[in-house]
């Protein structure tokens, strides 16, 4: 298979995926030392009205959404860099495409090029919200 990326970009787009898997990794891990310090019933206070404990639960599922996305973007960087040392990054998983270098600059785990992408995200988009 033919090289998409010379060893200069290759390196550079592992460097900036390296450097924001260590901010993933230390927002996880204060997402969740917070999680741990902040007792529920502080949040909400000693005497809970309802409003209180809505507000307590909104900003409790706040943080595990937060923490939730952020290994969702750990496991995609783990993956790349496996499609790195395998020689397919920067291969369109879908067609076999190279994938621009300027989409990996401005997104390195990408898997599949633009019209790929675009393809994907209308055919598995999630429907809207039900109405009655």
């Amino acid at each position: 298979m033919k090289q998409v990326l010379d060893d200069k970009q290759r390196n550079a787009l592992l460097k900036k995926m390296q450097d924001r898997y260590a901010v993933l990794h230390e927002e996880v891990r204060a997402g969740l030392a917070a999680s741990d310090n902040e007792d529920y019933r502080k949040l909400a206070g000693e005497v809970a009205d309802s409003g209180e404990e809505a507000l307590a639960d909104l900003l409790v599922d706040v943080r595990l959404a937060e923490i939730d996305r952020d290994l969702e973007e750990i496991n995609d960087i783990n993956a790349a860099t496996a499609r790195m040392r395998s020689g397919t990054y920067g291969i369109c998983s879908d067609c076999g495409a190279p994938v621009p270098y300027a989409r990996l600059q401005a997104y390195p785990t990408a898997k599949r090029c633009e019209p790929c992408q675009r393809r994907h995200e209308r055919t598995f988009r999630t429907p809207g919200a039900p109405t009655l």
